[in-house]
């Protein structure tokens, strides 16, 4: 099963607040709550476990997972042994994730707890750590696997170091996490946060972007937003892109569309060609089902570029009607019609979308192009 993730910083925050919060998640098909136990006191701990356990006595209720994050200091701190983790079955968490871990032995042990808590590690680092534990033989069914999120602008995940780490874990059939940012919250970890997500190239994204991508790669089960408290309207966007069954796109129209070009982009499902060409996704069918229809010449641009969105008029024949979405720059042509182009921070979905995958097209709304325009 795949969930969408909150993320509670209660030493922070108060207690009706984070209610609220999980409470409007649940609205939109939220089930997981990430939770951090690195930071405190020890002297502020027995305050701070009281407050989560009567979040946790909340959203228990309401049938989320919890996984609250700890490494070999917390526990220390604690006075928790690695082999009896009875204290985070009391404090009522599902797992707990191993922000830092041990030496691969103590892991795989923790795995077999009898409890039943799911223990999470780190997936971000390039290195021999899955390995290790699976030397000794770990308990996969309570063994799963969640990115971390990076704070300091520039310190993410490349998309190839995600791709690579994920797939370590894909490979051995375990369940993985990840984070995206919100564009609104601003609460974290720490006092200074620049956006807490996992992929660098996600951190100045809408949510729906970030989402989007993720679910294109195909190497992460769970999404979670990193920052609380994420705005009714994303919770929104997130749970209508993680749920989807088809990747939406966004276009900036270049002018007022025609009845004809708004219908092949908005009422068509469409369709990348098998046949790739490194230069356009191509959607072809809608040639048939317009061959009818006239599509005048309409070209105001001397050079495609990345993401433009093209409609073939009626001068290119029989490929008339065709639909296309530029990959890479490349002359144009007066038999081609620049009706708008992908928006910005989607471009990051081009390079995922699939040969033989399903796509929509939605035409911006008209606020927000009023907004786009005014700040150009």
């Amino acid at each position: 099963m795949r969930n969408l993730g909150i993320s509670l910083y209660p030493e922070k925050t108060d207690i009706s607040q984070d209610i609220r919060y999980i409470e409007l998640a649940k609205k939109y098909g939220f089930s997981r709550i990430f939770m951090n136990l690195l930071l405190f006191k020890v002297d502020d701990i027995q305050e701070i476990t009281s407050k989560i356990k009567k979040i946790l006595e909340h959203s228990n209720s309401l049938g989320y997972e919890t996984y609250i994050d700890v490494n070999p200091f917390t526990l220390k701190a604690l006075n928790i042994e690695y082999n009896n983790l009875t204290y985070f079955k009391e404090l009522g968490v599902s797992g707990i994730r191993l922000d830092m871990g041990f030496s691969g032995k103590e892991e795989a042990e923790m795995t077999k707890n009898k409890q039943g808590l799911k223990i999470e590690i780190n997936m971000s680092n390039d290195d021999h750590y899955l390995d290790r534990i699976f030397d000794y033989g770990p308990n996969t069914d309570q063994l799963t696997g969640c990115h971390n999120f990076f704070p300091q602008a520039y310190t993410g995940l490349s998309v190839d170091q995600f791709k690579k780490c994920s797939i370590k874990f894909i490979d051995k059939h375990l369940k993985t996490a990840a984070f995206v940012t919100s564009q609104h919250a601003e609460i974290g970890p720490w006092t200074i946060q620049e956006g807490l997500c996992s992929i660098e190239e996600h951190r100045n994204l809408s949510i729906k972007a970030q989402v989007t991508h993720l679910k294109m790669l195909g190497l992460t089960d769970d999404i979670i937003i990193g920052n609380a408290y994420a705005t009714e309207q994303e919770l929104k966007e997130m749970s209508e892109a993680f749920f989807s069954e088809e990747v939406s796109l966004t276009v900036m129209p270049e002018r007022e569309l025609t009845h004809i070009e708004r219908e092949i982009l908005e009422e068509n499902s469409h369709t990348y060609r098998g046949d790739r060409s490194e230069f356009m996704i191509r959607s072809s069918m809608t040639r048939f089902t317009y061959r009818g229809q006239s599509i005048p010449a309409d070209n105001n641009k001397n050079v495609i570029e990345k993401g433009d969105v093209l409609i073939l008029n009626d001068d290119y024949g029989q490929y008339k009607g065709e639909l296309q979405i530029a990959l890479k720059a490349r002359p144009t042509s007066s038999k081609i019609n620049k009706i708008g182009s992908i928006c910005n921070e989607e471009l990051i979905l081009l390079d995922s979308l699939q040969p033989f995958s399903d796509f929509k097209l939605k035409v911006v709304n008209e606020e927000r192009l009023t907004n786009v325009n005014n700040q150009s």
